[in-house]
């Protein structure tokens, strides 16, 4: 098995401990596989999809000021049917979308979701 480094904010060691913790796992380490376990079910089940999709997408986030979820949407507003975008807790934005496109832009629109690293949560349902 090999050893990697890495380095960790004092949120994602939070985070972490708090993985281990609810899953009941022996370790950190541990509690890593199980993140990656968990990554990699949302990869397999992102690369699964054919043809057309429709589901529902959402999205929490923080910094409501921040302008890159209207980008993105902009992009990708003739797949979006219906979006909703409420104000919660702590200055953090729900996004909820009705979303309905082939599978490859779908996939597009997740990762450049997934790549600005500025959503606390991001899950599709599909219908």
């Amino acid at each position: 098995m090999g050893i990697v480094s890495i380095s960790l904010n004092e949120e994602n060691i939070e985070a972490l401990d708090k993985i281990q913790q609810v899953y009941g796992l022996g370790g950190r380490s541990e509690a890593v596989r199980a993140s990656i376990f968990a990554a990699m079910s949302a990869i397999h089940e992102m690369e699964g999809m054919e043809g057309s999709v429709e589901g529902v997408l959402i999205i929490v986030r923080s910094n409501h000021a921040d302008p890159w979820m209207i980008q993105i949407q902009a992009k990708y507003e003739k797949y979006i049917k219906t979006q909703m975008h409420s104000h919660l807790q702590n200055h953090k934005c729900l996004e909820v979308m009705v979303v309905s496109c082939e599978a490859p832009i779908l996939s597009d629109m997740l990762r450049e979701i997934q790549a600005q690293g500025k959503a606390d949560y991001v899950k599709f349902v599909r219908s």
